[in-house]
């Protein structure tokens, strides 16, 4: 289809479904090969470019003076024709022309519009390209296409499938789909959109595939019938395809066979708009379908173009009009004369050129939903706009080598790409048409929905649409209140290969699947995760400890020795009772001071006794409550001292009582000078200040401070004192102890002696007891934890305490207040015992 101009811009489009090939052999004579499958919507964008031009060519203020020409080709849906078609365009060389009013043929092409299929369009590029002759394609999408090394002169009004699948992508996303199967076309278009697939859906979306299969091209039942035992396997229930729609008939035949239905299915913009899809035998399958469709757009005037097509009654048979022919013969199922042979006998009608578009039903006049044609129109206008801009261009201020400009008698087609790079301009619908750095077009698609009307009827209708920006990358609007989903619960399905794994839990890969297969497995003790789908659980800070739900860290129990719990009251308690009982036995012993009992063992050294035992009391009061530097440094050095000098009067009243023993003796008057109440005084403070020293010297050099313990327990922390020093707390537990020891063996030599100095008895048996708790202490002090440990020294000071409250004064107090018979100097000195 041609038509002349000063500038000729070429086009190639699908007219044909289907072509025959003649014999190519070299002794026939060359032949064009034989298309059928009469195309409407392939007409109907022909027409496009066609009214395109026209309008161009009226509008004065566009390309004035300069008048736009075509010449047009049909590719059959052939890649060998397709490249045959855009060599002749570009060479001028189908047939031999002349330039004047009477010219047959064709001259060259400064550009051209198409091919639709992405696999014609490489082919084609790839030499065009050499020469930089521009090509603008309405429909080929595929990625391969952006690369300016390859394609340095292609450009297109679609977007790549680069961003055709970024827009499914988001699709996917929004509605919670990580788990699809997707099927492809056995071509460029499929192939390339496979590998955008496989590379960016788990990056975007986190989402991965199922399975990946290539649709055989034509019809190979065994191969289909593998594809759909897949797809009826798989747990994904969402499929994309990505493919044109003849790929889909053949596949749809087999699906219905085997009737595989629950599927939400995502089309492709190669068959979203597929009218031969949406029919009553497929809608049960196919209704719902959610799909990426070219932006629509509106030509105002088209219609009324199309009215005024009318056939050539004269030159049928002519190269330019035979598609108008084939077209008018194909909607009024009628035969221009002559007919084939048989056609009027059959009763077939005659086609007059006078039948009226408006009186059939024919997609041709529907403009209401123009989408690749939309694509056409801006294509032809980009050429337009870039040979205007170049018509603007001041001689002397060109961008061309010596500021040259291009112009109609020399143009060279690497001038129209300069300008085609640059162009910028906005269609009567408002939408911007400019291309960026890879020829691609501005990224905008609709999103569409095939809804089942209750009628049988199918309507594809807008609910939403996908765009790139540069400052927000890909933006999806969608209506959801407007899909139709093919379910009984009408509401978008699940699919996913795993559940989404909640707080408190990791993903756990499953081990030789996809990433998006994975097991939920519960954070350990210590470790939380506070988001849905965490690849790895966080240790949480040293004073915090993982909730039980594992979902968040909460602080860690603070763990020691407390006045409100029971442990801690039971011994506060005997602590104060221990202090109390010393109390009362020292107001007995000091109500009772001047009875023999009391005066024969030696009162001082008991008043000062029971004055220590208090503080050996008191002091385990310091080992409970909150731990405190003050508390730390004063409860070992408190319990040291208090217990030396209470084995301290223990000593020297031992020793006090053998050294009595002794002078009772002929002789041994001399020893009891070194025992008077100085010497008894000063041992009791030197004993004392080699413990005070200790004490000191531990407090100075490493003193024992709060330390929060993490080590016992995971979920708690010990808040003990550390002692800073064992050497320091060992010799001050074996300064004790041996004082202890030398008690108990003087006392065990003196056990013997007359009754009236019977009194090492009972130093004798409290000292056993005493050595026998603190023996004990160690083991348990050291494999007790946390509070446990101070229990323990707390339960040892008392029972020391108690053990030698009860050994020496018990039994006095039993004879002060139950035996006063017995506290006499006459019983004391032993008589009424022997009697």
């Amino acid at each position: 289809m041609h038509k002349a101009g000063d500038v000729v811009l070429g086009g190639i489009f699908r007219i044909h479904f289907f072509s025959v090939f003649p014999d190519l052999s070299f002794t026939s004579e060359p032949q064009q090969p034989t298309c059928h499958g009469f195309d409407i919507l392939g007409v109907r964008r022909v027409q496009t470019m066609a009214f395109a031009i026209e309008e161009i060519n009226e509008n004065t203020k566009l390309l004035p003076n300069v008048t736009l020409g075509y010449s047009l080709y049909d590719n059959c849906v052939k890649l060998g024709i397709a490249f045959r078609a855009g060599l002749s365009a570009v060479s001028g060389q189908e047939e031999q022309f002349i330039l004047n009013e009477t010219c047959t043929g064709t001259p060259p092409v400064i550009g051209i519009v198409g091919d639709a299929f992405s696999t014609h369009s490489i082919a084609i590029s790839s030499v065009l390209g050499l020469y930089r002759v521009p090509m603008v394609s309405h429909s080929a999408t595929c990625s391969c296409l952006s690369d300016r090394q390859k394609f340095p002169s292609f450009f297109r009004t679609i977007p790549s499938d680069a961003f055709q699948v970024q827009a499914m992508i988001e699709i996917l996303k929004h509605f919670g789909w990580s788990w699809a199967g997707l099927l492809v076309s056995d071509d460029d278009y499929g192939l390339h959109a496979a590998r955008s697939f496989q590379s960016d859906l788990f990056q975007s979306s986190g989402g991965c595939l199922a399975y990946l299969q290539v649709l055989p091209w034509g019809n190979d039942p065994a191969e289909l019938r593998r594809i759909v035992d897949v797809m009826k396997k798989s747990t994904a229930r969402v499929v994309i395809v990505f493919a044109h729609a003849s790929y889909m008939i053949n596949l749809m035949e087999e699906v219905v066979r085997q009737n595989v239905t629950g599927l939400q299915w995502m089309a492709s913009e190669a068959w979203t708009t597929s009218i031969a899809l949406q029919t009553p035998d497929l809608m049960p399958y196919l209704a719902g379908t959610l799909g990426i469709a070219i932006r629509r757009g509106e030509i105002p005037g088209f219609r009324e173009f199309l009215l005024q097509i009318r056939p050539d009654l004269h030159h049928n048979n002519s190269y330019g009009n035979s598609m108008v022919n084939q077209f008018w013969e194909f909607t009024f199922q009628c035969k221009f004369t002559p007919p084939p042979a048989g056609w009027v006998e059959a009763g077939g009608p005659l086609c007059t050129g006078q039948e009226n578009l408006e009186d059939v039903e024919t997609e041709l006049l529907d403009v209401s939903n123009l989408r690749p044609e939309y694509n056409v129109y801006k294509a032809v206008y980009a050429l337009a706009y870039a040979l205007d801009d170049m018509m603007q261009c001041e001689p002397g201020r060109g961008p061309f080598s010596g500021h040259s400009c291009g112009n109609l008698q020399r143009l060279e087609p690497w001038q129209v790409v300069y300008y085609l790079e640059k162009v910028n301009f906005t269609t009567t619908f408002g939408d911007q048409v400019s291309f960026d750095e890879n020829g691609d077009a501005l990224a905008i698609y609709d999103v569409m929905n095939w809804l089942w009307l209750p009628d049988g009827r199918t309507e594809v209708q807008n609910v939403g649409e996908v765009k790139r920006s540069a400052s927000k990358g890909e933006e999806l609007t969608i209506d959801e209140d407007k899909i139709f989903w093919n379910f009984e619960s009408n509401q978008p399905p699940r699919s996913v290969c795993s559940e989404s794994c909640p707080p408190g839990t990791r993903m756990a890969r499953k081990k030789g699947e996809p990433v998006c297969c994975f097991d939920c497995i519960p954070c350990s003790e210590g470790k939380i995760s506070n988001k849905t789908d965490a690849m790895e659980c966080t240790t949480c800070p040293e004073d915090f400890w993982s909730s039980p739900q594992r979902d968040r860290c909460v602080l860690k129990k603070t763990e020691f020795l407390s006045y409100h719990e029971p442990l801690g009251i039971g011994l506060t308690v005997a602590s104060l009772l221990g202090t109390c009982m010393c109390a009362v036995v020292m107001g007995i012993f000091i109500y009772h001071r001047s009875t023999p009992i009391v005066r024969a063992n030696n009162s001082e050294l008991s008043f000062q006794l029971l004055l220590s035992l208090k503080l050996c009391f008191l002091c385990s009061l310091l080992f409970i409550g909150r731990p405190r530097l003050w508390t730390c440094q004063l409860r070992h050095a408190a319990f040291g001292i208090s217990f030396v000098l209470c084995v301290s009067y223990i000593l020297v009243k031992t020793m006090v009582v053998l050294a009595v023993f002794k002078a009772s003796k002929p002789g041994g008057g001399a020893s009891l000078k070194w025992f008077g109440v100085l010497q008894q005084r000063g041992t009791v403070i030197v004993l004392t200040s080699v413990q005070a020293a200790v004490c000191t010297a531990w407090i100075v050099s490493a003193s024992p401070t709060p330390h929060k313990n993490t080590q016992y327990y995971n979920d708690k922390i010990v808040y003990e004192c550390a002692v800073g020093s064992t050497v320091g707390f060992a010799v001050l537990l074996g300064y004790i102890g041996s004082l202890a020891s030398l008690s108990f063996l003087i006392a065990f030599i003196a056990r013997n002696l007359p009754d009236t100095f019977n009194e090492a008895k009972l130093i004798t048996f409290s000292m056993l007891i005493f050595c026998a708790v603190w023996v004990a202490f160690v083991p348990a002090y050291i494999s007790s934890p946390g509070k446990y440990a101070d229990a323990v020294e707390v339960f040892a000071i008392l029972a020391s305490s108690f053990g030698l409250l009860v050994a020496l004064f018990g039994p006095k107090c039993y004879i002060i207040l139950l035996r006063p018979e017995r506290n006499t100097k006459k019983a004391i000195m032993g008589r009424e015992i022997r009697a």
